[in-house]
């Protein structure tokens, strides 16, 4: 019996086009194949057929003769006849890049933070782009480990303290949680205990230190303004900076809007004490901008608040070596401005406010049955709570012992 021919390199190159296309057996490999068109041009297939039912026939182009020999085909060809019987797809997928940090996290904020309307959307973004972004931003998503987190969070608690780094690895574990729920077989490298332990502030201004940050308060425009009406309501600072005109009516009544879905409370309705009504009455109205402490530029609310935060502080202490003539003079122990609130809500048991009273001033959900079932809007006491506030206020401004702060009385 003649031995059958084989195909060669050679061989392939001297086969002629015809004017169809033309089919040609491999005789060294069953269900290999090279194709010529009737232009001339040359490849190698494989078919095989699918295990399946209706066992259906598949080929798959394995590649150019210009660009592989014989056998190099041969041995791709064998690969994916294997892979069709098995059920597979004649050739493994194309390996894809791998999405990186930030490439997920813009997804997160795409479709997460936005469709859901979360409200702290832009230090989400302030986050990423300060603290995570320059460290994480290029890497593989999935190849972030432990170590580059643990990198980040002792960077930035070096340099900005406990809790920004806290800040970060809650931005960092949101994210990360998010695309869990969406992939397979993606476990968040983040654990129990990375974070920084929280410690709860104690700070209060005292009284040398409120009748400081009040005087240099009243020559700060816009800033100073929501310091001293901080003091003067012991509201959050977000609550002050996106008071609107049409919010304070004609009574002297701040009617705070209802709360939305995530933001913590607020005071509701207040009575001001002619003294806030002073600072607000004082602020400038910017073109069509609603809200009283206006952005510098833009249409929303203030904004910018560590950099007039650190220029403050510096004003701060530059008064106190001024007044004391020694230029190393210490400036004020660290200080917030949520700072404020709690030095707000101590003078005002100093004052001998009610407690529950304090607390529905602050805007804090009272406890058990009280909280669901008191309804009542608490107006008139809340409004005395005020009153006695800012009287203590004033009288930390202006002491017995002589006027160190000029404060108008109002009647």
């Amino acid at each position: 019996m003649a031995r059958r021919k084989t195909l060669t390199d050679n061989m392939v190159v001297k086969l002629k086009p015809g004017p169809k296309r033309l089919t040609i057996p491999d005789p060294e490999l069953r269900g290999h194949y090279v194709r010529v068109t009737p232009t001339g041009g040359k490849s190698y297939v494989a078919v095989a057929r699918e295990p399946y039912e209706k066992r259906k026939q598949v080929w798959a182009t394995i590649g150019s003769t210009d660009l592989l020999t014989i056998e190099e085909a041969r041995d791709k060809a064998r690969a994916a006849i294997k892979r069709i019987k098995a059920g597979k797809t004649p050739f493994e997928p194309a390996p894809t890049k791998p999405d990186s940090f930030k490439e997920v996290a813009e997804k997160y904020l795409e479709l997460h933070v936005r469709e859901n309307g979360i409200r702290t959307e832009a230090e989400i973004k302030r986050i990423l782009d300060k603290y995570i972004y320059p460290a994480l931003g290029d890497h593989e998503f999935i190849g972030i480990n432990r170590t580059d987190i643990t990198k980040i969070l002792d960077t930035v608690h070096a340099d900005n303290g406990p809790r920004q780094s806290g800040t970060v690895l809650t931005v960092l574990s949101a994210i990360m949680n998010w695309q869990a729920a969406r992939i397979d077989d993606y476990v968040p490298p983040i654990v129990r205990g990375m974070g920084p332990k929280a410690r709860k502030r104690k700070r209060t201004l005292d009284d040398d230190e409120i009748r400081t940050v009040w005087k240099i308060a009243e020559g700060n425009g816009t800033f100073g303004g929501i310091l001293r009406l901080a003091l003067l309501t012991a509201q959050r600072r977000g609550k002050l900076a996106t008071m609107k005109w049409g919010d304070v009516d004609v009574d002297g009544v701040w009617n705070m809007p209802e709360l939305e879905d995530r933001e913590k409370g607020h005071g509701k309705a207040l009575v001001l004490p002619e003294i806030a009504l002073d600072i607000i009455r004082a602020q400038k109205r910017i073109g069509d901008n609603p809200n009283v402490f206006a952005a510098a530029r833009g249409a929303g609310p203030f904004s910018g608040w560590s950099q007039c935060k650190r220029r403050f502080d510096d004003k701060v202490t530059t008064a106190l070596r001024k007044e004391s003539g020694d230029d190393e003079t210490a400036p004020l122990p660290h200080w917030t401005l949520h700072d404020l609130r709690r030095t707000a809500r101590s003078l005002m048991a100093r004052a001998k406010v009610r407690p529950d009273i304090a607390e529905r001033v602050m805007g804090h959900d009272q406890p058990g049955v009280e909280g669901v079932y008191d309804r009542h809007t608490y107006r008139d006491e809340k409004a005395d709570a005020l009153k006695r506030l800012t009287a203590l206020i004033e009288t930390i401004l202006n002491p017995p012992t002589g006027n160190v702060v000029e404060m108008r009385r109002h009647d």
